[in-house]
């Protein structure tokens, strides 16, 4: 089976699929997270598994995303992101179509 990312806590699983919108950056996923949850990781929280994500080869830095330090998809981390989005759908779906 083709490597995937571990998707502990979904911390990163969720930071490959908001990168993979859009480049972005710490401070940005920061917010998009309390968006969505309410509240927002730390710094402490997020570095760590970006620099994760950096060393498995799943994101790296953008470099034509102006002075902000942004993080992109690799072509690894696109098949990651795939891989692992489907196996989210198989394991979790049907918790969606109950009534």
């Amino acid at each position: 089976m083709e490597k995937c990312c571990e998707m502990k806590g979904f911390l990163n699983f969720l930071i490959l699929r908001l990168i993979a919108k859009q480049p972005m950056s710490g401070d940005s996923i920061r917010e998009e997270i309390q968006k969505r949850k309410g509240t927002k990781p730390s710094p402490g929280t997020i570095y760590p598994c970006l620099k994760h994500l950096v060393q498995e080869g799943f994101i790296e830095e953008c470099d034509n995303c102006g002075k902000e330090k942004k993080y992109v998809l690799t072509s690894q981390g696109k098949r990651a992101v795939t891989i692992a989005t489907r196996q989210f759908i198989q394991t979790f779906g049907d918790f969606f179509n109950e009534n």
